[in-house]
């Protein structure tokens, strides 16, 4: 959720209306989540494309899908996939590693897609950004919208109670010799990460928003657009969901 940038592209000392347009498209949120466990997320990946029972080629969209890491690892699964993203220049970086069954593509998520998948896939909270709560309903339509006859979709969401339970106020994580200094809180129904650090001499702020949905404002945003959801998971090896031990929020849908 990048990486030729011009400084200019960067917000130091301000805000974005829409923050993770200038976030994502920086080299600092790379850094700062480098150490993100991929092997785990790749046992998530065959986890769930076992559970859904993909067919051999199934159409995937990885909705959100940042630098495309996860999508290279569902190709080489054997998948058609397409990467989207809102960030050019982390489409710009996925796009190296195009090939006949692996593509890549700017796109707001809030808009449907012409073709049809199988499986569309938005994992670990890539959703609930947006400034407008109504965006969230738009953006759950248009995935309805991009599955084909007999597809899933899958969204793999935080979950809120387990967050706030273990929010750590503060912290500094340093990387690469930067010292990211870290607050959180929750506020108006949004959990809040600050970020502050400085690099060769200037200091950078951004902030981090996410909607603090729960599993019934999902079920309630889902009804209103007309999606069944079929199943709920609480971890990457797909174990049952509980309200508050359950690290994730993950559920099938079409």
């Amino acid at each position: 959720m990048s990486e030729k940038h011009n400084e200019s592209n960067l917000n130091p000392e301000g805000h974005d209306q829409n923050w993770y347009s200038s976030w994502f498209d920086t080299p600092y949120y790379h850094i700062l989540y480098k150490d993100r466990n991929y092997r785990e997320a790749q046992i998530f990946m065959d986890n769930l494309t076992h559970y859904l029972n993909l067919p051999e080629k199934a159409k995937v969209l990885d909705l959100a899908c940042g630098k495309g890491r996860h999508s290279i690892y569902l190709n080489q699964l054997g998948y058609n996939v397409l990467g989207a993203d809102l960030s050019e220049n982390s489409i710009e970086e996925a796009s190296k590693n195009s090939n006949e069954t692996l593509h890549f593509k700017v796109h707001d998520m809030r808009e449907p897609f012409e073709e049809k998948f199988d499986a569309i896939f938005n994992l670990f909270t890539s959703f609930g950004y947006f400034e407008n709560d109504d965006d969230n309903l738009t953006t759950l339509k248009a995935i309805k919208e991009s599955l084909s006859e007999y597809g899933f979709a899958v969204i793999d969401f935080m979950n809120v109670a387990n967050v706030i339970e273990n929010l750590v106020p503060e912290e500094i994580k340093t990387v690469e010799n930067i010292d990211f200094h870290i607050k959180r809180y929750v506020e108006d129904g949004h959990i809040f990460k600050e970020i502050d650090f400085e690099d060769q001499g200037r200091k950078y702020h951004f902030t981090e928003k996410v909607k603090a949905l729960t599993l019934k404002d999902f079920q309630d945003l889902m009804d209103e657009a007309g999606i069944y959801l079929l199943d709920i998971f609480g971890d990457y090896k797909l174990k049952k969901f509980h309200k508050i031990e359950s690290e994730r929020l993950i559920m099938i849908f079409k």
